[in-house]
């Protein structure tokens, strides 16, 4: 995509991405991965765009009645969406990160997620001060940034994402010099964030089926193209959108403690 059209925004030209999209039957395979890694460069890049097609079906096409149109984002009977979980992905990017003239927030990042078109965020539990890091929606997301020294750090605070082991959830600490809390791009993608444990193995960012946030050995590095690397794809997205996602009533905690100051970014 870079080497074709994506150039342009590096040189200061406007571009805009016409007539894109996907069959939303969800049969071809390498358009479903193909759509990952668009969506991904469409929210690092901020693009403008516009979807093929709305329609669900027509009247009359190429002589045939009442043609389908598997790439709509109606369904056949123009009653509903056809594919659901594709309108969430494609609803994050359907608002600017940062404009034009969009400065609600200081400058940050949003971990985005192409695959579920989510970004990670965290809520509190009834019983417990925290639960995991998961997925949720873009206008929740925690607002980070992402140091020389390849840390992530929630903005405001002093908490950077860390994992302790493969398999398990990663989780936010204050102690940010390990392996263990340097978040490297790797792969031809450059969207895998990859980390590595005490004992030097190398892991990355992966979503549980319940849409917590954890860590796995790293899949599709090398050219395997039966391998789909989309649930581990993630994009680090500079955005001016209002965060706000620390919950409010962790600031007394955290201010306590000296972990956030008494303004958040924004």
């Amino acid at each position: 995509m870079m080497n074709t059209s994506g150039y342009l925004v590096d040189q200061g030209y406007p571009l805009f991405i016409g007539e894109f999209g996907i069959d939303q039957s969800g049969a071809n395979v390498n358009g479903n991965r193909y759509i990952s890694c668009f969506l991904g460069v469409a929210a690092e890049l901020d693009l403008d765009w516009a979807l093929w097609t709305l329609a669900g079906s027509y009247y009359l096409r190429d002589g045939v009645v009442g043609l389908n149109e598997y790439y709509g984002a109606m369904d056949y009977n123009w009653c509903g969406a056809r594919n659901s979980s594709f309108i969430q992905r494609i609803s994050a990017l359907q608002s600017p990160f940062r404009g034009p003239g969009l400065s609600e927030a200081k400058p940050h990042k949003v971990i985005f997620h192409p695959l579920t078109g989510l970004c990670i965020t965290r809520k509190l539990l009834r019983k417990s001060l925290v639960r995991p890091l998961q997925l949720g929606p873009c206008t929740d997301a925690y607002p980070w940034s992402y140091s020389p020294q390849k840390t992530l750090v929630v903005k405001g605070t002093r908490f950077c994402l860390q994992t302790d082991a493969s398999g398990t959830s990663v989780k936010l600490g204050i102690f940010c010099t390990g392996s263990n809390s340097k978040w490297e791009t790797i792969s031809d993608s450059k969207m895998h964030l990859s980390a590595k444990l005490r004992d030097g193995k190398s892991i990355c960012l992966d979503v549980a089926s319940d849409n917590t946030i954890i860590t796995n050995g790293c899949k599709c590095i090398s050219k395997d193209n039966t391998c789909d690397p989309s649930s581990q794809w993630f994009k680090l997205v500079d955005s001016t959108r209002s965060s706000t996602r620390v919950e409010r009533s962790l600031l007394p905690y955290l201010t306590g403690m000296g972990l956030v100051p008494n303004h958040l970014v924004g």
